[in-house]
């Protein structure tokens, strides 16, 4: 009641200054328009000001007090924050009715433009709030098996939808009923004329609002040729360009709908990894004699283990009372178990191996080639030029001490060893294929 009084005395106390300034009726009637609607905006944009920054900053110290979940997530998921755009809101509808009393025309204007600025500020507020709501429900463990982020996505669409059709129809000055109703009748047309930028659009949308990529990201994509880092992301499209500088188109819902390989998360862990086997002859393993356990005891990567392995087995080999003159009875050291335990301490050595990851050599199912023996590690550089090298110095220095284990690596023979075999077995033999002794 108390601004009503105020604003009617303000009123005729401006009437009279504009008019001893010889302005006609007219005139100041629409001047007075201009000045209210400046005094609208004003007091909006304070109200928006101190709402951020005198209350918001009051809930923030509150928060950091506060050990209550709920509460800091609405803030990180900037509930309040959104919530704090209400302010002009209530300026509004509070002083609107009673400075724009005079100009209808201008008062609906105004409360058009409110109404859909509090569709927005609502429409953002279910999100944030969404977002809370999915973080507090995440810490609980039901969310690891229950997840619940595909009904959430549904929801908010559905809150878009009802959002997007509420604001059209306040424009249009009609029930969202009847708009919905209109829309029905030419879905099955839009849907057919406007297939792939409907798909397109959502495509895109769903690429940008769930993080799937991102400019600079380095992706796989077979099925269009893709393989390289995406330089530019539309609302229909994706271009990647490839490693050997061709450029690949991608429809946006092609992202969603068929899947493709995204390395931003290689690229953030800052390690790449190496996973390549060597194949090793399964003739060349055998156990390690005394005279192969003194020589690799003396290996730096493999003195301690040596060491102990010895102790281990003579123990338990004393323990249940084995004829260790014949090789298979009891626990023995193997030439191929020696080199894994030397690549695994050789591994954990190298100082372009990333320790806080896993690594490992472990054998895989023996086939045709001999029997795999698998490298699995990460580098410390996820860059290709330095993964690459680090690879195939790791690589060189196995192929290069394997030999010291009386191990050999498995190849298909060649046309040279081929003709060294047929040498050395026609050796000492006359022309006509004869043993020259016989």
């Amino acid at each position: 009641m108390y601004y009503f009084l105020f604003l009617f005395g303000f009123e005729q106390w401006f009437t009279e200054i504009l008019e001893n300034w010889g302005l006609s009726g007219d005139a100041v009637f629409y001047f007075k328009a201009v000045v209210y609607i400046f005094i609208l905006v004003l007091l909006s944009a304070l109200a928006n000001w101190i709402a951020k920054n005198v209350i918001l900053v009051f809930v923030w110290k509150f928060t950091f007090k506060t050990e209550n979940l709920l509460v800091r997530l609405l803030v990180e998921k900037k509930v309040f924050r959104r919530l704090s755009h209400l302010a002009p809101v209530i300026i509004i509808y509070t002083l609107g009715p009673v400075m724009l009393a005079d100009y209808p025309n201008l008062a609906n204007l105004t409360y058009l433009i409110t109404h859909i600025y509090l569709i927005v500020v609502g429409w953002l507020v279910i999100y944030a709030f969404t977002n809370a709501a999915v973080a507090m429900y995440d810490t609980f463990e039901i969310a690891k098996t229950r997840p619940i982020k595909i009904y959430v996505q549904v929801f908010k669409i559905l809150v878009g939808v009802v959002a997007g059709i509420t604001i059209i129809s306040v424009l249009l000055g009609i029930s969202p009923v009847f708009l919905l109703t209109s829309l029905g009748a030419m879905t099955a047309i839009l849907l057919l004329v406007f297939r792939d930028t409907i798909l397109g659009f959502v495509g895109g949308l769903q690429v940008t609002a769930n993080d799937l990529v991102q400019v600079d990201d380095w992706i796989e994509m077979p099925k269009y040729g893709a393989d390289g880092d995406v330089i530019d992301i539309t609302l229909h499209t994706v271009l990647v360009q490839n490693w050997d500088r061709t450029i690949s188109v991608i429809p946006s819902y092609a992202l969603v709908s068929e899947g493709f390989k995204n390395w931003r998360g290689m690229i953030r862990s800052g390690g790449r990894r190496i996973m390549r086997s060597v194949y090793i002859d399964m003739k060349s393993i055998r156990f390690c004699d005394k005279d192969m356990l003194d020589k690799f005891e003396e290996v730096y990567y493999l003195k301690d283990y040596i060491k102990t392995k010895r102790e281990e087995i003579d123990a338990y080999n004393k323990e249940h009372n084995f004829d260790e003159s014949v090789p298979i009875n009891g626990r023995h050291m193997t030439n191929l178990g020696t080199f894994r335990a030397y690549v695994t301490n050789y591994l954990s050595d190298h100082p372009l191996v990333k320790k806080d990851m896993l690594y490992m050599v472990r054998q895989l199912q023996p086939n045709e080639k001999g029997l795999p023996l698998e490298i699995y590690c990460f580098t410390n550089s996820v860059k290709w030029p330095v993964y690459e090298k680090i690879q195939a110095d790791i690589f060189d220095h196995i192929f290069s001490v394997i030999s010291f284990f009386d191990l050999k690596i498995f190849q298909y023979p060649s046309e040279l060893n081929v003709n060294v075999s047929d040498k050395s077995s026609n050796a000492g033999k006359d022309e006509t294929g004869m043993d020259e002794d016989i």
